[in-house]
């Protein structure tokens, strides 16, 4: 299965749509409860008037579907492949939908959710962590060996992370595949420098329990927006990385490779790892691969600003991204002519990098309209607070549409999120964080 995408089983998917609909669900109209998913969406309930009750966060279908499409002709165009990270969604019915847009693989970043991608039958997971627990080393071993079809990759960036995984995989029939991690000053994991990477290189080819089977990294821990020195930044970084998959080639330790995995990239520098990664290899057989996972939501927020296809795109000829998460709250008081609390907190919306924005205004019965000039400035756990222009229309009762900066810290709130087409739910996504 070394060239063709990534799979999930059917029937865990359609399991899915079987789950029952109750009080567990934050937001959902009381009147779904005993339902399954398939027969609530089959209703098609509209989100204001169906009896969800705020806050309430969607995803908005026609701007998922953009994503999905852009960003999978846009890697084909560019010649890389695409592993997206699943854990800003942790949703098989979107990894399955990546899938389907051909994604290569799903990333994981620990044991935890590599057995939730498998518990749905994922079918190539590239894990971009070391993996050292000795227990988890003993499942994974046993899930390959049950599993031939099933493909794994992971990383290694010292040789204790060698020594520990070959001890733990003692007696497990397939080999683990491995990835040299490369480092950067500053950065997160990986080995600071080559000469270090190159004896874990050798390390991970001697080991009996696994398969060195290229390198990877990312670039994302080194550098934070899209100015002219991050971007240098970042190069310098890559051109590291293709420095020391070279080198690892010259010493023949990928001899017999039918592909050597080269992976990075996060959702901000995408568009300069494809350019770094495709190209001339010396004959090496290298299949570039990018993981970045915000793409499929995109935000209101961070990655608004700093993504190759954000408000400033830095990739010609590819339509930008668009944001597909809204939060929706009411506005539960006005006690002063400049301040209103919402029904949202930090249980309900990311805060990390950045607070939600305000931008649609709705009053019961009335259609959404644009709202500008209003600021949250703070958040609570269960309320938000607004500051008021002098001529704000907002009244207690009220919706206000907001938008989200960073996804990956949305989903994680939220176990079940309306798919929603205009005001109509037309479905349902399951998050299993």
């Amino acid at each position: 299965m070394a060239s063709s995408d990534c799979t999930l089983d059917p029937a865990a998917l359609a399991a899915i749509a079987g789950e029952r609909l109750d009080w567990r669900f934050k937001s959902l109209p009381a009147d779904l409860w005993g339902l399954t998913l398939a027969e609530a969406a089959a209703r098609r309930p509209g989100l204001f008037s169906g009896g969800f009750v705020g806050p309430v966060v969607v995803l908005e279908a026609d701007a998922l579907e953009h994503n999905l499409r852009t960003m999978a002709e846009w890697c084909a165009q560019a010649g890389v492949r695409l592993a997206p990270h699943g854990k800003t969604t942790m949703a098989p019915q979107l990894f399955a939908r990546q899938a389907e847009h051909g994604a290569w693989g799903i990333t994981a970043a620990n044991a935890s959710q590599l057995r939730i991608y498998r518990a749905f039958g994922v079918s190539r997971v590239l894990l971009a962590n070391q993996l050292v627990d000795p227990a988890a080393l003993r499942w994974l071993g046993a899930e390959l060996d049950a599993h031939p079809e099933f493909e794994f990759t992971c990383w290694v960036d010292s040789v204790a992370s060698v020594e520990l995984m070959t001890e733990a995989l003692r007696g497990t029939r397939r080999q683990v595949d491995v990835l040299v991690e490369l480092g950067g000053d500053g950065g997160r994991t990986g080995a600071r420098d080559l000469d270090t990477a190159l004896a874990i290189a050798e390390a991970a080819h001697a080991s009996p329990a696994l398969r060195l089977a290229g390198t990877g990294g990312y670039e994302g821990a080194l550098a934070h927006d899209p100015g002219p020195e991050s971007r240098r930044t970042v190069d310098t970084y890559l051109g590291r990385l293709r420095e020391l998959t070279l080198a690892i080639g010259r010493r023949g330790l990928f001899a017999g490779l039918d592909q050597v995995i080269v992976t990075a990239g996060g959702s901000a520098y995408f568009d300069q790892v494809a350019a770094a990664l495709t190209g001339d290899w010396d004959g090496l057989p290298v299949v570039p691969v990018l993981r970045s996972g915000a793409y499929l939501t995109h935000d209101d927020g961070f990655y608004r600003g700093i993504s190759p296809l954000g408000e400033q795109p830095r990739i010609d000829g590819t339509p930008r991204l668009r944001s597909a998460l809204r939060a929706w709250a009411q506005v539960t008081s006005r006690p002063t002519d400049d301040l209103a609390l919402l029904t949202l907190g930090k249980r309900d919306a990311s805060f990390d990098e950045g607070l939600p924005e305000p931008q649609w205004h709705r009053r019961p019965g009335e259609p959404a309209a644009k709202l500008a000039g209003h600021t949250v400035t703070a958040l609570n756990d269960q309320h938000a607070f607004v500051a008021l222009p002098p001529d704000s229309p907002l009244r207690v009762g009220d919706w206000v549409g907001l938008g989200l900066s960073h996804p990956c810290t949305v989903f994680d709130k939220w176990p079940l999120l309306p798919v929603v087409e205009g005001d109509t739910v037309v479905d349902f996504v399951r998050t299993y964080f």
